[in-house]
Order: C-alpha cells, then structure tokens, then sequence
C-alpha cells in the first residue's frame, strides 16, 4: 500500500520557509500541500500563487497537492494550472457546480478532487464518484488554526473506503487537519494514503523535519505491515 506524506506549507515557519522546504525534500515527501484561502470561505488568508510557481522550479519532482477553500474554485484554475499545480481539491460547498469544476480540472491536465467537512455526510460524494481522482477528508473545521483532530473522523475514512469498494473505485483518500501519529496509524489501516501532515507529525518533533518524516512513512508502513500479519 502506497503512503503519501504531503506535508502542509502552512505549518513552515515563514521566515525560514525556504530551508523548512528544503529538509521536507530531503525527508522524502513526495507531495508539498499548499493551502489557497481568500477570506471569504474561510475567515483567513494562506499564500500565494507565485509559492506554486517558485516550488515547481526549484523541485520539480515533488506533486503540488493544492487545497482550495475559496467560494468561486473555478476562478483560479487556469492560473493554478499555469502556476504548475499537480492535484487540486476544492471543498463541495463552495459551488453549485462541482461537476462542472472537476470536468475543467481534467481538461487543464491536473488531477481533481472533492473536500467534504465534518458536517457533510460521506456519501454526498456518491453523485460525483466517477469524476474524482482523489477525496479529502477534513478532520478539523476548515480554515481555523489550533484545533484539534476529530476522533469520530476515522469510522468516516472506514465509510470512503467501503464507498470505494462499492462502486470499484481507485481514487486516493487524503486526510487532512491536525493528525497525529496515532490516528494516522489508525486511518492508514483502513486504507487511507495521503496524509497532510504537520505540527504533530512532521514539524516541531523531538528530532529535525527531514528525519521526522522519514519516521512518519516508516511508522505508517510497519503499522500496515503488522496489521496485515
């Protein structure tokens, strides 16, 4: 089972956001998560777009995995595309039209995907399931700093992995917001694989961000590994 570790930008440190970067690169992440507020959807704002473009020239290799929490997603997909975002998230809320929204994702050549909250239901996802490549799952209120993860969130990755059985279904299930080793354990289990990261995984550990990231993916893995015996 693949573990993807996507740690989220927000968590940097701005003043040595360059350096933290550079040891998440160091670390093995494979994706960067980069969160995109306008202070409307959420009462907050978080980067932006140029990180996306300075990070895809300098690191080429690593997937941009960008969260979206504005009320109008389909105003920034060309300039995401330009940018060189890789996946794109958008919260299901947010729009009318999110079929319409996946469907130009595709057509711009990025991978496409649905946020759903912990006051959505799991199976709001049902009328678009064949139009996602990737679903995240919110295990805080978006858009707010310093809360804690919901507990009750790990049955509802048991219940996207029962709809992805359901319909034989491939795409990637991401859980997003304050998860801490434990419930990553517990979510990786149940056969979560993306896992945005931060201050209680992979930044301000007892050890430096590239060998706490490193720890992370070999926790995860031998949590599977034990599980599976």
């Amino acid at each position: 089972m693949r573990i993807i570790n996507s740690p989220s930008l927000a968590n940097c440190d701005l003043l040595t956001l360059g350096s933290q970067v550079e040891q998440l690169v160091e670390g093995g992440a494979p994706w960067f998560h980069i969160d995109f507020m306008d202070g409307h959807y959420v009462p907050n704002l978080c980067f932006p777009l140029r990180i996306l473009s300075d990070l895809k020239a300098k690191y080429p290799q690593v997937e941009t995995d960008v969260h979206m929490m504005v009320t109008n997603p389909m105003d920034y997909l060309p300039r995401l595309k330009e940018a060189g975002a890789d996946w794109v998230s958008f919260h299901l809320d947010s729009t009318n039209f999110s079929r319409r929204v996946l469907d130009t994702i595709h057509a711009l050549g990025m991978k496409g995907g649905v946020v759903i909250n912990p006051s959505q239901r799991i199976d709001v996802l049902e009328p678009l399931i064949d139009h996602v490549d990737y679903v995240v799952l919110m295990a805080v209120e978006p858009g707010y700093a310093g809360q804690k993860f919901m507990l009750d969130s790990i049955p509802r990755v048991k219940e996207l992995v029962e709809l992805r059985k359901k319909y034989n279904k491939d795409f990637l299930i991401s859980v997003d917001g304050a998860i801490t080793m434990p419930a990553a354990v517990e979510c990786a289990k149940l056969g979560a694989e993306v896992f945005v990261t931060g201050i209680f995984t992979v930044f301000q550990q007892d050890i430096p961000i590239a060998p706490a990231c490193r720890r992370f993916e070999k926790t995860l893995h031998d949590a599977i590994a034990q599980a599976a015996e």
